[in-house]
């Protein structure tokens, strides 16, 4: 997906919201994700546990924020995230790179089929349980252009 922004191909340039998103309280590795993002040189957003679509896109709004990261380890993640692009898109976020990982479902499901139920619900980058943040650094890298 193209970035909504020209960038100077830095990424101090670039800022993302992150956060847990519905009921979920998990915050460890929310604090390595934002950890990892900002030692990466991005501008984060960290909206911390229990966070809604809401808050995610409020916040995006207010900071003019580039992309938007969706954690969630409680497996309650394809429920949380129903209608998420549709709600970014009318708030006037239209195509901001959403990205999604942790236990997004309940149970074990192969992952092609969990990815796939994620891009029709609109998301563009998602990741199963286990994914180091550097492959998601790097997708994040290749989306704005960002040289290392």
């Amino acid at each position: 997906m193209e970035s909504k922004k020209t960038t100077t191909g830095k990424a101090s340039d670039i800022t993302i919201v992150i956060g847990v998103i519905g009921a979920d309280a998990h915050a460890v590795g929310n604090k390595i994700i934002d950890y990892a993002l900002n030692d990466a040189g991005y501008h984060v957003i960290n909206l911390g546990v229990m966070v809604s679509q809401e808050q995610y896109i409020e916040a995006a709004i207010e900071t003019n924020a580039d992309a938007i990261l969706v954690s969630s380890m409680y497996g309650q993640g394809e429920i949380d995230c129903q209608g998420f692009r549709d709600k970014c898109d009318e708030a006037g976020l239209k195509g901001i790179p959403l990205f999604a990982g942790g236990n997004l479902v309940v149970g074990k499901q192969k992952f092609e089929d969990v990815l796939e139920r994620f891009k029709k619900m609109g998301f563009d980058y998602v990741y199963p349980p286990g994914t180091q943040i550097e492959t998601t650094i790097a997708d994040i890298d290749k989306t704005f252009g960002i040289k290392r």
